[in-house]
Order: structure tokens, then C-alpha cells, then sequence
């Protein structure tokens, strides 16, 4: 899900970030649109203590006794803790934080052997399976530096993910079969906040992003909490609709696009809290504006161009534009990271066809803001998206109980990857085929219909 690779900072972002110190007038909204002039009053260490809040509460759910397993930098620290303050204090009975530095990842592409790229550390992802099948709660913490790879060996970077995503697998079939409750929230950390916003200081730059953030995480409403859930009711209902409907296919009718996008066989549309295999209420993302369900791996026809650039593994990946048929992706362009974009559809059979499409309005407040966050976390909240690769079982009725066999019938993708890029826009037409060949409005210029 996350991306970097370009020497200079690419026009859009420096486009985004105005003159040195300014704030997007989209972002300014953000920071200053929410009730009970918060924005004004709560200091920074209070609203990073209400997103550690609102990731243990809203993200996980966490229950008394349960293990928590979190993964983050180094720099997100202060983040770290308030999570682990209030994961104790929701009673967790353990929390484990796994640490990364972005210093020693370069140090390997720049000193190890050749061979090291096709290593990873199968005794930690063991660990980490084993972690949750006893009953762990996940946190991933996101936040790297967009461009950390973006000068080193494309090849030994896409070699290195191979190896990492193999030997992940035991723990991500668990994560993406939803058998536990987990979550994602983001810190903000210079080199992110950098890439952003490349003409301000670093530290303006970092308070611009923290802003973003804390705004789109709903942090700065007077109850946070509460305010999620409302915005889980509205997507529940949402789904709802949808799922009342039935849909054989949604057609996808834009500049640059034509896709007819198939759906798997007893799809099943989500968005927001769900509760995951072991009973536990869940936002897998925080923030969230989509609802999403499964593609029929075999049924999706046409070509699509993106809207948005796709920050992936150190390259900046723009105008992609594909052609699908019989489910998969026989053309392939993009006007920058060509190779990568090639060595991501030739990681396994599932990476030339779809694990997922989702609906976002392009009324949504990520996309008011006029950022391009260059993290997958956010900018797929802009806009309605496709993925290549993993299904997720939860996206199928029953889909908790169901086999692996079982869901490929029903149309699900298997894939080592999940890569989620941006179509949406406010161009952009959809409409429902129901099974009989009618087609309905579902989306007229991006909005609901």
C-alpha cells in the first residue's frame, strides 16, 4: 500500500503547497471547518493523545486481556506511546511495538551483499502469525518517507519486497481474512511532511500535515469517538443500499475510461467499523471514506486511466492507463515508473487482476483538502479506487466461513500484493448493471447518485 521513487518533487505537490508558509485553502477548511473551536483550543499534545485514543477505541476495538502487536518508525514515538497508554488502559494485557529506521534501510541497499535482497525474516512473520492466532490485535503505524528508495536498485527493491511478502504471508492471510481486529493510523513525519509540502520549513511543514491529519482522523470534533460513529452509521448505510441492490457489475465512464468491472459471485459491500472473525468491532483504517467490495477475478473489461499519482515502494507512479480482458491486465502504461509498474504485474498470477473496487465521493473531505498525501492510506480516500491483487474474505456473504477454494469459485484473486490505486474523480460516471442488463445511476460526477 505504500510507494516512493523521484529525484525532484513532482509539480503537482509543489502546486498543492502554495508560496513558503501558505495553507492550502482546502486544507485551511479542514483545519478549521469542525464544531466547538477546538482547532483553537486543544494544544498538539492533546490531539495526539485523542488519535492514540481513537486508535485503540474506533481502530481496534480493543478488548481486555487481548495481546497488541504494533509496527512503527522510529520517529512516530510520541504516537507509540499515547497508543500504549491507552491500549493498558482499555486492558490490554500486552503491548509489543516493533520498531523500523529508515537510516538502516538505506544502509542495506547501500552495503549488503546481492543475495541479502532475496532474505527476509520469516521467524518474525512466523512470530507475528503465531501472535495473533493466540488472539493479538494489529497497529501499523504509518508515515515513512514517500522517496526513502527512490535512488536505489529497482531491481533489488522489487526482489526485497518479493521476499518480504512471502514470508508475510502467514500473518497477512490472518490480517487481510480479518481472523483478528486490527487498524492503520498515520504519523506525521518530516520526510512526509516534506514531500508534501516542499516550499515551507520543515516545521510548518510538519504542523500542516499533523493539521491534515488530525482532521481527517476526526480528531478535532468535540467527541471523536462519537463523531466515528456516526460516520460508520452513514457508511453502513450506504452499503446497505448497495447490497440491496444486487449489482451484476459497475461500469466505470470517464476521460480516459471505460471499465465494466465484473462482481464476484454473493459480493458483499463494506465500509467503516466491522467486526472481524473473533467478534471484535473494528476500523481497519483510520480515516475512511470508502465503501468496497470484491471484483469477479475473471469478469473485468475495458480500460482505465488513473487520477492520481500511485506512491509505490519509492516510485511515484503516474497516468497509468490499462486495458483489461477476461479479468486481466494485458496493457499496461504509466508516464512515469514504467519499470516498476512492470514488476509489480509480474509479482504472481493475481497481480494482473483485481482484489477490490470502492466508491468514494469526490465530495469527501480528503479530497476537499487539494492535498496529494503520496500514502495510499489517504489519497485512496480522495477518490473511488480499484486493487490489484488479495481479495478480502469479508467482502462475500458468509465470507467468515468460507475456504480459500470456496471464495476463488465465488470469483476471489489470490495475490503476495493489495495495491490500491486511484479512478475517481469528479468526471467520473458509474452505474450499477443489475443482473438482467439494466444499467442504474450510481455515481454521476463523482457524487452519489
Amino acid at each position: 500500500m505504500w510507494g516512493r521513487l523521484w529525484s525532484t518533487v513532482p509539480k503537482h505537490a509543489k502546486r498543492l503547497s502554495g508560496k513558503k508558509g501558505a495553507t492550502p485553502r482546502g486544507l485551511e477548511n479542514l483545519m478549521t471547518k469542525h464544531a466547538g473551536g477546538l482547532v483553537d483550543t486543544l494544544s498538539h499534545e492533546a490531539r495526539l493523545d485523542r488519535l492514540g485514543e481513537v486508535a485503540v477505541k474506533v481502530g481496534l476495538g480493543l478488548k481486555p486481556g487481548q495481546e497488541l502487536v504494533m509496527t512503527a518508525s522510529i520517529d512516530a514515538l510520541p504516537l507509540v506511546r499515547r497508543i500504549t497508554d491507552h491500549a493498558y488502559k482499555a486492558g490490554a494485557s500486552l503491548v509489543t511495538t516493533l520498531f523500523s529506521d529508515e537510516e538502516a534501510t538505506l544502509a542495506r541497499f547501500h552495503h549488503a551483499p546481492d543475495q541479502s535482497f532475496d532474505i527476509a525474516s520469516g521467524w518474525l512473520y512466523d512470530g507475528m502469525a503465531a501472535a495473533f492466532r493466540s488472539g493479538a490485535a494489529r497497529l501499523a503505524i504509518s508515515g515513512e518517507n514517500p522517496s526513502l528508495l527512490a535512488h536505489e536498485d529497482p531491481d533489488k527493491v522489487s526482489r526485497a519486497n518479493r521476499a518480504r511478502s512471502k514470508a508475510y504471508m502467514p500473518a497477512l492471510s490472518l490480517i487481510a481474512g480479518f481472523d483478528i481486529n486490527w487498524t492503520i493510523v498515520s504519523f506525521a513525519s518530516p520526510a512526509w511532511a516534506k514531500a508534501m509540502f516542499p516550499d515551507d520549513p520543515e516545521d510548518i511543514a510538519v504542523a500542516k500535515l499533523w493539521h491534515a491529519i488530525f482532521a481527517a482522523s476526526r480528531i478535532d470534533t468535540p467527541d471523536p469517538v462519537e463523531a466515528w460513529r456516526t460516520h460508520n452509521a452513514e457508511l453502513h448505510a450506504r452499503t446497505t443500499q448497495l447490497n440491496a441492490r444486487r449489482y451484476a457489475s459497475l461500469r466505470f465512464r470517464a476521460p480516459g475510461t471505460d471499465l465494466t468491472v465484473g462482481l464476484a459471485d454473493d459480493h458483499e459491500w463494506a465500509g467503516g467499523a466491522s467486526t472481524a472473525k473473533n467478534g471484535v468491532v473494528c476500523n481497519a483504517n483510520i480515516p475512511t471514506e470508502e465503501v468496497f467490495t470484491t471484483p469477479h477475478r475473471l469478469r473485468v473489461e475495458g480500460h482505465v486511466a488513473s487520477t492520481k499519482p500511485l506512491s509505490y515502494q519509492g516510485t511515484l507512479i503516474e497516468d497509468i492507463a490499462v486495458k483489461f480482458e477476461d479479468g486481466r491486465i494485458v496493457e499496461a502504461q504509466a508516464r512515469t515508473g514504467q519499470s516498476v509498474l512492470e514488476k509489480v504485474l509480474e509479482t504472481d498470477e493475481g497481480s494482473r487482476r483485481l482484489g477490490e473496487v470502492a466508491l468514494v465521493p469526490h465530495s469527501s473531505p480528503i479530497s476537499r483538502s487539494g492535498l496529494l498525501f503520496f500514502n495510499t492510506l489517504y489519497d485512496e480516500n480522495a477518490a473511488s479506487h480499484i486493487a490489484l491483487g488479495q481479495s478480502y474474505s469479508k467482502c462475500f456473504i458468509d465470507g467468515a466461513s468460507l475456504t480459500p477454494d470456496q471464495l476463488a469459485e465465488k470469483g476471489a484473486n489470490a495475490s503476495l500484493i493489495h495495491i490500491d490505486w486511484m479512478i475517481g474523480s469528479g468526471e467520473v460516471d458509474v452505474d450499477g448493471i443489475t443482473p438482467s442488463g439494466e444499467a442504474e445511476p450510481v455515481m454521476r460526477k463523482g457524487e452519489w447518485a
